[in-house]
């Protein structure tokens, strides 16, 4: 028998079915369990994972939310037997190293993709270097991002960025909007790789880092690399695990 934990977004479908599942089974606090249960949409998904990341738990999503990727449907019968039968897939989160104008320093994890964006009205200029060697001296967009396989999906296909499949040792590098070099989409790089992305004239042009939504404004300097002494677990309905939903997506 799991020992589960459940947790729910602040969205009134989320606490609805957080009540209806607590009367149901019998929860333990999240320290005590061995899986825990998130009820809600792909935002609160990355918000279990990052504040339980330290805990070395599987979460399995049940979407109340709006899109689900991360999600499996939600349905109040059968929990345990889903349990015991759900898939595991593993992956690591991205590491964001920020230096502000003022010389401070930010770090932060990213589940889905590190973003930088230009703050103003002006474009973005960034010099961006990967492992230590200038691979281009001058990007003009409106923002470039990194991304995970497990993030290849959100902003960074929005973006026009590829789809990676879940098991790849890949990491996406995508423009937004870039004006120079023209229509530049970017680049697929190994996941052992640094990226560091320098601004160029960083008063004039301001840009801010984002990392899964948390926010550094007035950066001058990002550093990114994938972070493996973080492991993130999450749960699936056998034939809708990640993998499955990547390679769906594609043709839609």
């Amino acid at each position: 028998m799991h020992k589960i934990a459940f947790v729910a977004s602040d969205a009134p479908t989320a606490k609805n079915a957080l009540e209806r599942l607590v009367a149901r089974h019998k929860p333990v606090p999240v320290e005590e369990a061995d899986i825990i249960v998130a009820l809600g949409g792909d935002g609160f998904m990355l918000e279990t994972l990052h504040a339980t990341q330290a805990l070395d738990i599987p979460v399995y999503g049940m979407n109340r939310g709006t899109v689900g990727f991360l999600m499996n449907e939600y349905h109040e019968e059968d929990l345990m037997f889903r349990l015991s039968a759900a898939e595991e897939e593993h992956f690591n989160p991205l590491s964001m190293t920020a230096i502000t104008n003022d010389g401070s320093e930010h770090h932060a994890l990213a589940i889905n993709e590190v973003s930088l964006l230009r703050e103003g009205p002006q474009a973005a200029r960034l010099r961006i270097t990967v492992d230590g060697k200038l691979r281009m001296a001058e990007l003009v967009c409106d923002g470039v991002m990194v991304a995970t396989p497990a993030g290849s999906t959100a902003y960074n296909y929005s973006a026009h960025g590829p789809i990676l499949p879940i098991g790849s040792d890949v990491l996406a590098l995508t423009a937004v909007a870039a004006f120079r070099p023209r229509r530049w989409r970017g680049a697929l790089l190994p996941n052992s790789a640094v990226v560091q992305f320098d601004v160029i004239d960083p008063k004039k042009r301001p840009v801010m880092a984002d990392s899964d939504g948390k926010s550094v404004r007035d950066v001058s300097k990002v550093t990114i690399k994938s972070d493996k002494s973080i492991t993130h677990r999450i749960l699936f309905d056998p034939g809708h695990g990640l993998e499955e939903r990547l390679i769906s997506e594609q043709f839609v």
